[in-house]
């Protein structure tokens, strides 16, 4: 299939993600969570990782309440620095469903919108480590799930101040840049070891509480819900996409 102009128009066959096993990280809310509802929708055994496990409960229910396949809830903190940590999520992941079909790494804070110069260094690290270190540490950890997989997909969640600095994003842009980077060295060596395929993805304006603290005299209605732009996250874990790799992508056209 040719690549649509405007991804969010995908339109996925409803068994698009039958038998695949896909990780979704901050899925208790926000696109995570629309992602996560969407993947199971098409079939999909979706493992819910998140911080709240309350909201990770709430997507459970409505995925069981659908009727689609039965999900896995992983609490935790990607603030986490511990590499042992993501190890033994990697390894029970393994154990209890063997490959791993696709990685949407969607969680992410905003930290302070403010002249670097006037950036607090704590602050700085911590948005580093859940918006980039924890990126790498988890992917890394699951490498040997996804190899297991045919025809895994990897999407990482970038944004339009990680492609052009813009004033006063500060640590969120950096990461940002650091997760194209990322993606790219990720997609190269890949490219001819493995069927593991890694992209980048900028959801653009969205109507999400992140957006809502980041731009709070913006109406909600102004953006489009998470649900519009799930053309994008399916066509990228479906296997219509496999031909695409190392590449900068937008949700939707603006």
């Amino acid at each position: 299939m040719q690549q649509p102009d405007d991804l969010s128009t995908y339109q996925a066959t409803p068994d698009l993600l039958k038998g695949k096993n896909i990780l979704v990280t901050g899925a208790g809310a926000g696109i995570g969570r629309a992602a996560a509802l969407s993947f199971a929708q098409h079939g999909a055994t979706v493992i819910l990782l998140g911080k709240t496990e309350s909201h990770l409960s709430e997507v459970y229910d409505a995925i069981e309440a659908n009727g689609d396949p039965q999900p896995a809830i992983v609490p935790f903190d990607l603030a986490t620095t511990d590499e042992s940590a993501y190890e033994d999520i990697a390894l029970q992941l393994q154990n209890n469903l063997g490959g791993l079909h696709g990685v949407l790494h969607n969680a992410g804070i905003l930290g302070e919108l403010k002249p670097l110069e006037q950036y607090d260094g704590k602050t700085f690290a911590d948005v580093l480590n859940v918006n980039l270190l924890s990126n790498f540490l988890l992917t890394k950890a699951l490498m040997p799930s996804l190899k297991a997989a045919e025809n895994a997909s990897i999407i990482f969640t970038s944004s339009s101040v990680g492609r052009q600095g813009r004033a006063y994003w500060g640590a969120y842009a950096v990461a940002k840049f650091g997760i194209e980077g990322l993606m790219q060295i990720w997609a190269d060596e890949l490219e001819s070891t493995s069927s593991i395929r890694v992209n980048s993805l900028n959801p653009c304006g969205t109507s999400t509480a992140m957006r809502r603290q980041a731009y709070p005299a913006e109406s909600p209605s102004s953006t489009p819900q998470p649900e519009a732009i799930m053309g994008a996250y399916l066509f990228l874990m479906g296997d219509e996409s496999i031909h695409i790799n190392g590449q900068q992508l937008d949700a939707r056209t603006r």
